[in-house]
Order: structure tokens, then sequence, then C-alpha cells
């Protein structure tokens, strides 16, 4: 399964805080963990910096970067997925040896003994949506939400994840043209917004021991795949420009910024609570596409009218026909280093 943000391709009340203090570091005592039909992974919980994370939605766009990176930096992978062929294609052992894969009927003898858990996974919602398609994405979210959770509460604390980094959607907002959105922002009241407050009050039943971390996605931006890997070829013929009016917000954020704010949030303590994954200078969508266009060397100059969006994409096209001004208020305030913070910039590097 592949996180998608509430945008294109990529329980709560309006406004919450977290009490929650949590301890970012390990007992003195090494745990011994046995993963998937019987390999043995040993932890030595006195090395702070290294960790053993496990993540759902590991095969996706933002998945697999994360687990890049993290078996780069040598921390201990545990993919958890529901096709082992799959994964198993995406991360080969020869260029990614130690990582553990893991099919569900194995996600608790993974989960147990992880220094953290990331959450990532949910259907794709750039589709037409019938009734059948608009379950499945709310079910999607909620049932391996709902799963990990239970995993993670049914452990001892002796051997429970001390983190659990979990994805939602600037979706949560709802959408507007004028109003602008930070973590403090009450929920709108459309499809996509009941999904992520169901989603995300499906994480807050994790064990008060857990710190939680809630990453409220926008639209995510990056090489082969993501809202570009759909907009660039529409440019390259051609033939792209701007969906419906241009007016519509478009809260993107960077790959590399996202997996490096999920990374973060997953050994600083002081990431809890709600985050909003988007870049500090959201654009409207023309804008978007007359950079675009700028970086390619292709003209933004055919819009694509709402009735054909909406012919092709029915209830479906509100994903690319509206938006909403988001900001990440809390990641500035805890001093996260953006790489991109203008979409210029980010297009550029991504194109390049």
């Amino acid at each position: 399964m592949e996180l998608t943000a509430f945008a294109w391709t990529n329980s709560v009340s309006p406004s919450f805080h977290f009490p929650r203090k949590f301890s970012s570091t390990r007992g003195s005592k090494g745990v011994r963990i046995w993963c998937v039909s019987g390999n043995i992974d040993v932890v030595d919980s006195n090395k702070a910096d290294e960790m053993t994370v496990s993540i759902t939605g590991a095969t996706g766009f933002i998945g697999k970067r994360l687990v890049q990176k993290l078996h780069a930096d040598n921390h201990r992978v545990r993919v958890l997925t529901r096709s082992r062929s799959k994964a198993q294609s995406i991360f080969p052992a020869k260029n990614f040896p130690g990582i553990v894969i893991a099919e569900e009927s194995e996600w608790r003898n993974c989960i147990q003994g992880s220094t953290a858990v990331v959450n990532l996974a949910g259907m794709p919602i750039s589709t037409r949506w019938s009734p059948e398609i608009k379950k499945e994405i709310k079910s999607s979210r909620i049932r391996v939400t709902s799963k990990v959770v239970d995993l993670i509460n049914d452990l001892k604390d002796e051997l429970r994840p001390k983190v659990l980094v979990s994805a939602t959607a600037v979706g949560y907002y709802g959408t507007s043209e004028t109003r602008v959105f930070d973590e403090q922002s009450p929920s709108g009241r459309d499809y996509l917004a009941e999904v992520c407050r169901e989603w995300e009050a499906t994480a807050l039943k994790a064990n008060d021991n857990v710190r939680l971390a809630l990453i409220r996605i926008g639209v995510v931006l990056g090489k082969d795949g993501g809202a570009l890997a759909k907009m660039i070829p529409l440019f390259n013929m051609f033939a792209g420009g701007p969906l419906g009016s241009g007016k519509q917000w478009f809260s993107w954020i960077h790959v590399d910024d996202l997996v490096n704010l999920i990374y973060e949030a997953l050994s600083n303590p002081s990431y809890n609570g709600v985050i909003n994954g988007t870049a500090p200078n959201p654009v409207r969508l023309s804008e978007m596409c007359d950079q675009l266009g700028l970086v390619l060397g292709r003209p933004s100059w055919l819009p694509v009218p709402d009735i054909a969006l909406k012919a092709v994409l029915g209830e479906g096209a509100c994903v690319v026909l509206e938006g909403q001004k988001v900001l990440p208020t809390r990641a500035k305030e805890l001093g996260f280093p953006f790489k991109y913070p203008n979409v210029k910039d980010a297009l550029k590097t991504i194109v390049s």
C-alpha cells in the first residue's frame, strides 16, 4: 500500500494538545528479538543513536526514500508489507543487507523490540471515486493504523516501541481559497476531512507511554513519483497548464524535506502531536504550473477545465480542483531546517 497525501497522486477535536512526556532513550538491558521466521536481531540499547524502525507503506513514494535514508545511516529497518515479493523487488538483499521484510502475520514479531514505528500506509486517492473506492480510501488507512496501534499496545513495556510517527494529511482542514491553516485550525466538513479525523483518532489510541507524532502531509514533490510524475509528461507534450481556475492553493513539500521531518520525529522527543508536513511557502496552483513550465522550458498555457476533470474523476476531482493554504507552524517552532522552502528551487532540483 502506498500513502498518498490528500491532494494529487500524493478522536481528534478541532484543536488539541498532547501533554504526554516521553524519554527517547531505551533501557540499559539488551533485548533479543525474534523477527520473521526465525531471523534474530539483537538490539544493543546502549547504542542510543542506533534505531530499529518498523515501517508500513515502505514500498510507496515516501516510504522508499525513508527506508533508503535509515539504511544509509546504519539504522535497522523492518519493512511491514502485504506483499513480500514487491518489497523484495524494491529492497533487494544485495543492495539493502540486513533489512527485514515481514508480511502481516509477522508484523507483531517485528514491532516488538523496535525503537519506533512509522505508519505510512493507505490507498491512493487520485482516482475516480465510487462508493466502494471511498470506503476503501478510509478503511485502508483505519485498518492498518488500528492494527499497528493494537500490536503496539499489546506488547509488554520493555518490548514496546517508544515512538509512533503516523501519517495523516492536510485534507484534515477542508478547502478554502482565502483561509490560512496551521496545526491549531479546526477540521473541515468534507469527506477527506472526515477520513483524516478518523485516521488520526485511531493513532491517538496508542499507549500513553508512546510518543506520538502525527504528520499532516501536503502535496509531495520529487522525482519518479508523487504529483510531478503525472504533471511532467503533460508539460513535455506542450499540454501542461493549471487545473480548473488555478486559484486553488497548493500546499506542497519536497520529498527530501518530508523524509527528514519524519526522520527527526523518530529521534527528537520535542516532536509530538500534530506537525504539518508542508513547505513554509505554499503557492497558488497557477504559480506552481508557471514555475514548472519555466524549469522544463515548456509553456503553461493549456488549462484543464473543471468539467473535464469532473467527467474523468467524478467526485474525486475535488482533490485537484480545491486546495488549502497550510503553514508548517509547529515545524518552524521546532527549528526544522527546510532545505527547499520555495517551490522554484524545489522544482529545479527535481527536474535537473
